[in-house]
């Protein structure tokens, strides 16, 4: 089972719609013995970082995804669910991230650019991440769909699996053992953004191949 984590910020309707069309088993849940007992877990996200951790503190399930992430169970972040997953934001001051992953969150430098980022964009992939996990089979310079004015910026900028340009180079995706998150929507990028879920799905680690 897949459980999709519902803590009143994310587009689920749509994430839902996409895996179940590729045969998943899969629920909407704000339960913390359903996240527990998943196979794979996706953590949406639409809105203010802010906004998006309280509502998540709020919901009591910030335990239940840490121990879930510590027991090795696959999880994909999406939009603000890639960005949550580290230590803060410039977007929110103050707020603390869920400390996944060490790393912040900073705006778009894109001066002679509409803000926010906002349509389809190629993702570049690096190279130690190709033809692996969410992107295997998936052709460099494909085309994703974004919706985003922030973008993370991880310590370790190794778990970076793909980028884009905007202005400025960006993170699209990041990527180690088995947390995994796009800044794009993959729900919403047609068939590429579908054969990335469907590689989550079979797959759901980075050492997949």
């Amino acid at each position: 089972m897949i459980t999709i984590i519902n803590y009143g910020a994310g587009n689920l309707f749509s994430v839902e719609k996409a895996f179940a069309a590729l045969g998943a088993e899969v629920c909407v849940s704000s339960n913390s013995a359903d996240i527990l007992s998943s196979d794979k877990i996706v953590l949406p996200g639409v809105g203010a970082f802010g906004d998006c951790m309280r509502q998540l503190s709020a919901s009591g399930l910030i335990p239940a995804i840490k121990e879930s992430v510590a027991k090795g169970i696959p999880l994909l972040g999406i939009c603000v669910g890639l960005q949550i997953l580290f230590e803060g934001s410039e977007e929110s001051s103050g707020v603390e991230g869920l400390n996944l992953l060490r790393g912040r969150v900073r705006k778009i430098s894109a001066p002679h650019e509409k803000i926010p980022h906002m349509g389809w964009n190629a993702l570049e992939f690096a190279e130690n991440h190709r033809e692996k996990g969410l992107f295997k089979g998936i052709p460099q310079s494909s085309y994703v769909y974004f919706v985003h004015s922030y973008y993370a910026v991880p310590e370790d900028m190794s778990i970076v699996s793909s980028s884009c340009y905007y202005g400025e180079k960006i993170t699209a995706s990041i990527s180690t053992e088995n947390i995994m998150a796009t800044q794009f929507h993959p729900e919403k990028s047609g068939d590429v953004g579908l054969n990335i879920i469907q590689n989550f799905i079979h797959n759901g680690s980075e050492g997949s191949t």
